[in-house]
């Protein structure tokens, strides 16, 4: 299926524009600009005028036409929001992917892309910190760029050491801007690792894997800095584990993954705390929602409390006027699913925020992985693929 086309919005003063609106407003894609072999970025404008407000590091979920069906699909923001006019995500062709191989065959300038978001908590913290520490991996690049790229623009005299390891000379994304901040940015040191060289692109750097040789050679300092890391998981354990050998506060260390918690939305519900609902003084009823404990991507498995209600519960779905009745333990996507409601849904696991939903009334219980705001279910809503039912409810969609 081919995209829709749309026209690039008129150049407007920022005073005279409103933000991005994900749920009204689509994305007009400005350009395609290859970074690296199998890697491209895409640069997106706010189809009839718009300015996009999120946080150096945070990603958005698209929304795919391809042939088989709608897919949807989380990048991360490789842009500065101190840029506000445009917002790109670099992405990599993995071996099999379907979504990003879509898009690399049909997203041209012109083309239109629906997206939800932003959403994600891996951003730079305030205050800022005198010293970074940004490790990666990879297409792991991409929030640290959008965070180097604000810095730049915002704070160009913070003292970053920036590393990348890839796997040959060839493959390191924003290779040729990096090594251009890094003229302009007087403590911004690089320090790029392929695993190996390469006759494509001569190399005399370091190569291998980044250990604690390396570690202390690029950054002497490493104990003494705010570290935010980003890659495969067994990158990130790695240089984690190494850290903790070292005897890094913990505390100071962030990190991204690619890895998805278990899916949600159609996991059976298990007991759960029977600690009362909160009223939610928007949206109506009541919510009960956990937030992760223990790790930023996988939390607890949703369930009802005991005694609360079994049997079937009653889902009014508003927009469509669809009234289904959902089996005790089933989330609010999988009973939309049933009725043919169409909820997007990214990660299934209560990360990406994609599958946000107002509830005009009735109460859940919602256990959630980071992807919605106490401030977001005080105004009423939930996220579909993480919440069950409680008692009857009204959902905007």
């Amino acid at each position: 299926m081919q995209p829709l086309m749309g026209q690039t919005p008129d150049a407007l003063h920022l005073d005279e524009l409103k933000p991005w609106n994900s749920a009204r407003q689509m994305l007009v894609c400005l350009s395609v600009a290859d970074e690296a072999p199998d890697v491209k970025t895409f640069t997106f404008a706010v189809e009839g005028g718009g300015w996009f407000r999120y946080a150096p590091g945070q990603f958005i979920t698209v929304e795919l036409r391809a042939k088989g069906g709608d897919l949807h699909r989380t990048y991360t923001i490789s842009s500065t929001p101190s840029r506000p006019y445009a917002i790109s995500i670099t992405v990599k062709a993995q071996p099999g992917s379907i979504g990003t191989r879509w898009m690399f065959d049909n997203i041209k300038p012109g083309s239109r892309m629906r997206a939800y978001g932003p959403s994600g908590h891996f951003t730079l913290t305030r205050p800022l910190q005198q010293k970074y520490l940004f490790v990666s991996a990879g297409s792991g690049v991409t929030p640290m760029m959008s965070m180097l790229r604000w810095l730049a623009d915002c704070a160009p005299m913070t003292d970053v050491t920036f590393l990348n390891a890839s796997r040959r000379p060839e493959d390191i994304i924003f290779r040729a801007e990096l090594e251009l901040l890094a003229t302009r940015m007087p403590n911004l040191r690089l320090g790029f690792i392929p695993e190996m060289s390469s006759p494509a692109q001569p190399w005399a750097g370091l190569t291998g894997r980044i250990d604690r040789t390396k570690l202390q050679l690029l950054a002497p300092d490493f104990l003494a800095r705010e570290t935010f890391c980003c890659g495969p998981d067994p990158f990130m354990k790695a240089l984690s584990g190494l850290l903790r050998s070292e005897g890094f506060d913990m505390g100071h260390y962030h990190q991204e993954s690619f890895g998805l918690a278990p899916n949600l939305a159609n996991t059976p519900a298990q007991p759960a705390s029977k600690t009362p609902p909160q009223p939610s003084p928007q949206g109506g009823g009541r919510v009960t929602a956990v937030p992760p404990s223990v790790s930023p991507l996988v939390g607890e498995m949703a369930g009802r409390p005991e005694g609360v209600f079994s049997g079937t519960i009653t889902i009014d779905f508003l927009s469509t006027g669809e009234f289904v009745t959902c089996e005790s333990g089933d989330t609010v996507l999988k009973a939309a699913r049933s009725a043919h409601v169409r909820i997007p849904a990214a990660c299934e696991s209560g990360l990406c925020g994609t599958c946000k939903v107002k509830k005009r009334s009735g109460d859940v219980e919602m256990h959630h992985n980071g992807g919605i705001t106490t401030r977001e279910i005080d105004e009423g809503y939930i996220l579909a693929c993480c919440s069950r039912p409680l008692t009857a409810l009204e959902i905007e969609a």
